[in-house]
């Protein structure tokens, strides 16, 4: 039995190294937007790099990211960043081994975990912009990204895009809601970053090997039919499209945000990364329409017995249909035998109540009706 940290643990190990790239040009000052909870790659193409960071409202520059947990500095001069926080939003500045400044991102981190999500098949609609107070012409909106690319192909699926808060003055270049605000960025509800997601159907491309090999997980139980499990999808990312099938039935967000299905649950901060499960099943899950991982579920005595079964009926069902010939004879021949045991019952039953023992007096009354 597999259960829910050892599942989320069992990934360590094929998740690290797999995070989002974001680039910046060098000698470049960078302001990016992204979300709190999945992990970035903050690039600087430098072996011996050297990272700075200003948190946010603070004056003091910290030189030792590699002391912070969620931060490591990778050999080529990447900075790995897993499940950031909102709180360590910020300056990210890369120099090289002579001292030199290569490369500068300004980073807001908005909170994944207040994720606006609609869906355009349900009619739902993203936020509308808003002014920062009645009297500013400052304008609260969102900034869309691309759309990703179809989670399936060759049949129905979907694609989502990401949208981001920004703020933006007459005359100025737009910023992200949190480097705009600060401190101050509490105080207004309207600072959400969005997820939306449509229909879509594309043909099947290519085959490209994936940089992960398929892995399999066996015997996950669900103690309970109350009871409830995360399971995890390696190198998934709220970036990039992930899809989950249920015994090969797929798990949409339409399925999900109109309310018809409460059998999961996929996880709206990691866009589908994480989902929960309340029944057992084969859950599989695909990211970029590779299959990444394969949940099997225990195999039951009682469910050993119904497949069983039903393997039985599907042969009993090509037996009758090869011999549907004789199936009236073989009725009939029941009928028969069913007749003359029922007809023999009777006649003891009589033979007791009219003839009892010999030396007893029968109380018995037979009555007809």
């Amino acid at each position: 039995m597999l259960t829910t940290a050892c599942l989320l643990l069992s990934f360590a190990l094929l998740v690290v190294g797999f995070h989002e790239p974001v680039s910046c040009p060098q000698d470049q000052h960078c302001q990016r937007a992204l979300l709190s909870g999945n992990d970035v790659l903050l690039e600087c193409n430098f072996s011996v790099a050297q990272w700075h960071y200003l948190r946010e409202g603070s004056a003091d520059w910290n030189a030792n990211l590699s002391s912070v947990s969620n931060i490591k500095v990778l050999p080529e001069g990447h900075l790995a960043i897993s499940n950031p926080k909102p709180s360590q939003s910020g300056l990210y500045h890369c120099w090289n081994a002579n001292g030199t400044q290569m490369v500068q991102y300004e980073v807001d981190f908005q909170d994944a975990t207040m994720l606006y999500v609609t869906h355009k098949g349900l009619g739902q609609k993203p936020l509308e912009n808003q002014t920062l107070s009645q009297s500013s012409r400052e304008l609260i909106f969102t900034r869309w990204e691309a759309w990703q690319g179809c989670n399936r192909c060759g049949e129905p699926g979907e694609r989502k895009r990401l949208g981001y808060c920004y703020i933006k003055r007459p005359l100025e270049d737009p910023v992200p809601c949190g480097l705009y605000l600060g401190e101050m960025k509490d105080w207004f509800s309207r600072l959400q970053p969005e997820l939306q997601v449509e229909a879509c159907h594309v043909q099947c491309g290519d085959y490209r090997p994936s940089r992960v090999h398929y892995v399999s997980f066996d015997n996950f139980r669900l103690m309970e039919e109350s009871e409830s499990l995360w399971l995890t999808c390696p190198v998934a990312s709220i970036y990039r499209p992930v899809n989950w099938e249920a015994n090969s039935i797929p798990l949409t967000w339409h399925d999900q945000l109109s309310g018809q299905d409460f059998s999961y649950f996929l996880d709206q901060s990691t866009g589908g990364k994480q989902l929960k499960i309340f029944w057992q099943a084969t859950y599989k899950c695909f990211v970029e329409q590779e299959l990444m991982v394969q949940f099997n579920p225990e195999a039951r005595p009682e469910m050993l017995e119904a497949q069983r079964m039903a393997m039985l009926e599907a042969q009993g069902a090509g037996e009758v249909t090869a011999r549907s010939g004789k199936a009236d004879s073989v009725l009939k021949q029941l009928m028969l035998m069913l007749l003359v045991v029922t007809t023999l019952a009777l006649v003891g039953l009589l033979f007791k109540v009219l003839c009892p023992a010999q030396g007893k007096r029968s109380n018995q009354i037979l009555l007809v009706k």
